[in-house]
């Protein structure tokens, strides 16, 4: 049995494996072909693995992140009740080892690890680097009263605001209700959309197919779409994976009511709600609003050649 067809088996019973690592998000976003995974075995079991993404161009092979994905990198099973602190740190150091001692030849490595990951200090003794990201979490979504209570009075108002407009989120929409809105988004910050809309509808097929997504548009009694959000999620977590909304009705308060709605929706599913970022400071701004905590976690990369430092130092520079 080879890694791949024991890891598929793994993320079937294993339920504390993020959407991100599931064999059939990276099917969908990379195709069967382009990723492989590490794992680590204990008796028997699996203890550890690392889930990663092969890309050749200009005669380099890199392990990088898939598009639309937040967060890869390992994931480590739970250690027994009992174990000490120091027990705890040397079992994840010489897990992380015998991870990356089975990687691949590669000229660079990318990967931002989960938040659950909160040691780097494996990888640091391996040579690699590490900057940290920040996403924004509610990670108790039992009291929705209590999150309520949270909201900036901002928030609030722009919800208010727009259910007295006569604003009201619809759930039965598809994904071509939703693009033309996330598309959107991106035009008026005069960027393009940072993937093709085919790859998303791919990942849409497969997460209709693995209940694994709901989309929540705002629209008026016009008929008029203001706002969306698309949630990805599983019983570990759910996240705010695109966001979009019109410009010319951006002032109604309808994209605070549609992420209230999914974070309403999300606490009948789950028990965390990830924002998914934002390092973009006016997004980050609207995602602090919602009285989420602040969650770092880490990205991790290495040149192993100096034609890969050279080619990162020339596009730098162009």
């Amino acid at each position: 049995m080879n890694n791949k067809h024991m890891y598929r088996q793994l993320c079937v019973e294993e339920k504390s494996i993020p959407i991100f690592s599931q064999d059939w998000w990276l099917d969908s976003l990379v195709g069967p072909e382009n990723w492989d995974v590490v794992l680590v075995e204990n008796g028997g079991q699996i203890q550890a693995s690392i889930p990663y993404v092969i890309r050749k161009r200009f005669g380099l092979t890199t392990l990088v992140m898939p598009p639309l994905t937040q967060t890869l990198g390992p994931w480590l099973r739970e250690s027994p009740p009992g174990t000490k602190h120091s027990q705890r740190l040397a079992r994840e150091k010489d897990l992380a080892g015998e991870l990356f001692d089975q990687l691949p030849f590669h000229d660079y490595f990318a990967q931002n690890f989960s938040p659950e990951i909160t040691n780097w200090l494996p990888w640091h003794w391996k040579g690699y680097q590490q900057t940290t990201r920040y996403t924004y979490r509610l990670e108790d979504l039992l009291d929705l009263g209590k999150i309520w209570d949270g909201l900036q009075t901002k928030i609030r108002g722009d919800i208010r605001k727009a259910e007295k407009q006569g604003v009201e989120i619809v759930t039965d929409m598809t994904i071509e209700n939703f693009l033309p809105l996330n598309k959107m988004t991106f035009k008026r910050q005069g960027e393009i959309l940072p993937y093709s809309k085919d790859l998303v509808r791919r990942l849409d097929s497969i997460c209709v197919e693995k209940t694994a997504r709901k989309i929540f548009i705002a629209r008026d009694q016009e008929g008029r779409y203001h706002a969306g959000v698309y949630l990805v999620y599983t019983n570990h977590a759910a996240y705010n994976l695109m966001i979009g909304g019109d410009p010319e009705l951006r002032n109604s308060g309808a994209t605070s009511l549609a992420m209230w709605e999914a974070i309403k929706f999300s606490s009948t599913v789950t028990k965390t709600f990830d924002f998914e970022g934002s390092m973009i400071e006016p997004v980050e701004r609207f995602f602090r609003g919602f009285g989420a905590r602040l969650v770092p976690y880490f990205s991790i990369w290495k040149h192993n050649t100096l034609r890969s430092r050279i080619f990162q130092t020339i596009r730098k520079i162009i």
